[in-house]
């Protein structure tokens, strides 16, 4: 060995001891391992930052900004009440999420597959009132191993390909991967599903629950549009979709005639005002799912709030502007194109229409504002915004056009006609131009730890490369399964290339592992299909920490997961995948 690739080797070998210690943040382990691989000398300091520009890093970094993209526009609604209920046991949750997500990453990138089900997955988590930690590494995992199944479905399996083309004059074919990796993600799913999320730490991530628990439901209202489908129906049709989204329906109120009761049999018209009691983000959901509006035709403030509104929940001190006053009185609407729409007041009623209640000392208001002067309108009425629980109005009108920009740019990524983070980047660029995302918001949504650590590991991953470190440990298993049994020698490759694939890209483990293959398969006179076919399912096996694959660190902050916890669950699973590959192998591609 070398000195660098000593130092290199000792560097690692600190690094992913302070990460599973744990008391340190993950990102300044990560970032000072950089800067001391440079000090060193073993890190080119013009290649030091290098890691921040890599596909990997800005793929991680826009499938965050589009998954809130679909978030606001709906489509994540969409899907979760059509798929997804938060009744259901855990365990048949993960299942099913799992199930969809390998199907869906067979025949997609599956990062991609990731960025469309992770939001909904959070969001069934927050109505289920747990953490999102217990659901997203499983879903993560799915989808790696549905990568497996065919060539499109992960990089590795392409990257395999290609070398056996260039080694052997014909390339594997798209499903070809399928057998094997059919039974390894089917097994590996399995799993996930029935034993490997109890292995995962219970951790508050933050994004499950509400974070304000003093607050009561709001008391808001929902106006029906005149063309609506719902006029004529009875209100009992509302009770079903209002208990889904954990809404309570109190009554309609309709012009002159004040508010009626939440009778059964009452028939909804044209213009009513629905009023219910509900947390912010239920209250939107309902809205959403029932087409709903909250505002009444001819608000004054709907043309200013059409595109681009913000929720934000503002409590009401003694002294302050509406105190003792109403919205109306205020000239809330026409003044500063907002209106309150909801308002929760522990023990008291309310009678009379939002904006015409008089505001009290000690209420909290919900209220619709323009995106770019929230806070202005806040410190305008005197009152205290409250901490940011993320609150935001589901464009629903946009829901299809968001999803069309997804896809569209899944297609053409998948079809090879544009990388993937450009794909990506033009579907942000999209969500910003059809305002689905206010630009002021767009770089909230990226977990800047995450990229940190990522945009960090990748000089120090290609630095072991190219000292030859990666090639040193695939030497030394050539010369490790010399004389064994033709099965040992292929498991034995496929542990290493897990290995280096926990540890460096998992691109640059098929680029490294592929060759070694081949060479370990001629040594013994037998074909190298079998051999390739390992290295391709084992690259994309990287359960172990949060930088073996994109979708591990996409998870790691929605998930609050520390970089400790992914063994807990991936460990297992990775022996799983060994045990039942390797026959597999043999059986399908015979030597």
């Amino acid at each position: 060995m070398t000195q660098e690739q000593i130092t290199l080797f000792a560097l690692f070998g600190t690094v992913f001891a302070l990460l599973l210690w744990g008391r340190v943040r993950y990102d300044l382990v990560a970032f000072s391992a950089l800067l001391a691989g440079v000090v060193l000398g073993v890190v080119p300091a013009s290649e030091a930052f290098s890691g921040f520009g890599h596909p990997a890093t800005l793929v991680v970094a826009l499938v965050l900004i589009v998954s809130a993209g679909l978030v606001r526009s709906g489509a994540v609604h969409l899907v979760t009440r059509t798929l997804i209920d938060s009744a259901r046991g855990l365990g048949t949750h993960i299942a099913i999420m799992g199930g969809v997500g390998g199907v869906l990453s067979a025949f997609m990138n599956n990062v991609a597959a990731l960025a469309l089900l992770m939001p909904v997955d959070i969001a069934t988590a927050r109505k289920a009132r747990r953490s999102p930690g217990l659901s997203l590494m499983p879903l993560s995992f799915a989808t790696i191993l549905g990568g497996m199944i065919t060539l499109i479905g992960t990089p590795p399996n392409i990257i395999v390909a290609t070398i056996r083309e260039d080694a052997l004059g014909a390339p594997f074919a798209m499903f070809d991967f399928t057998p094997v990796g059919l039974v390894a993600a089917g097994a590996g799913i399995a799993f996930v599903a029935l034993v490997g999320w109890r292995l995962i730490p219970d951790r508050d991530s933050g994004l499950a629950a509400d974070g304000i628990k003093s607050i009561a439901p709001y008391i808001a209202e929902l106006a029906v549009p005149a063309d609506h489908k719902l006029v004529g129906t009875a209100l009992r049709d509302l009770l079903d979709p209002a208990e889904e989204a954990g809404v309570s329906l109190l009554g309609i109120t309709r012009e002159g005639q004040g508010r009626l009761g939440a009778r059964k049999s009452l028939k909804i018209a044209a213009r009513d005002i629905l009023v219910v009691e509900a947390e912010p983000e239920a209250l939107d959901e309902f809205r959403s799912t029932l087409g709903l509006k909250m505002l009444e035709d001819g608000s004054p403030a709907a043309d200013a709030l059409a595109d681009s509104a913000a929720l934000l929940e503002v409590a009401i001190p003694e002294g302050a502007r509406i105190a003792g006053r109403s919205a109306q009185a205020i000239g809330l609407g026409w003044r500063k194109s907002s209106v309150i729409v909801g308002l929760s007041r522990k023990g008291r009623r309310i009678t009379r229409r939002l904006r015409r209640e008089v505001v009290q000392p000690g209420d909290i208001l919900l209220i619709l504002a323009p995106a770019d002067s929230a806070e202005e309108v806040a410190e305008w009425i005197g009152g205290l915004t409250l901490a940011d629980r993320g609150l935001a109005v589901t464009q629903d009108h946009k829901t299809w056009g968001a999803i069309a920009l997804f896809a569209g740019a899944v297609a053409l990524a998948s079809a090879g006609l544009l990388d993937l983070p450009v794909a990506l980047g033009l579907v942000v660029v999209g969500y910003a131009l059809a305002r689905i995302l206010p630009l002021s918001e767009i770089y909230d949504h990226v977990a800047w730890p995450v990229i940190v650590l990522l945009g960090s590991m990748i000089p120090l991953g290609a630095a072991l490369d190219s000292s030859g470190g990666t090639a040193l440990i695939a030497g030394a298993l050539v010369g490790l399964t010399a004389g064994l049994p033709v099965w040992a020698t292929l498991t034995i490759l496929m542990v290493v290339t897990m290995t280096l694939s926990d540890v460096i890209n998992n691109n640059a483990t098929a680029i490294v592992a592929a060759p070694v293959g081949i060479a370990i398969a001629q040594s013994l006179g037998v074909s190298p299909d079998p051999f390739l076919m390992a290295v391709a399912i084992a690259a994309s096996a990287a359960f172990l920490t949060p930088i073996g694959h994109q979708n591990n660190t996409l998870i790691l902050g929605p998930g609050g997961y520390r970089f400790g916890d992914y063994w807990r669950m991936g460990l297992p699973l990775e022996i799983l995948i060994v045990a039942v590959s390797v026959p597999m192998l043999l059986v399908v591609w015979p030597l």
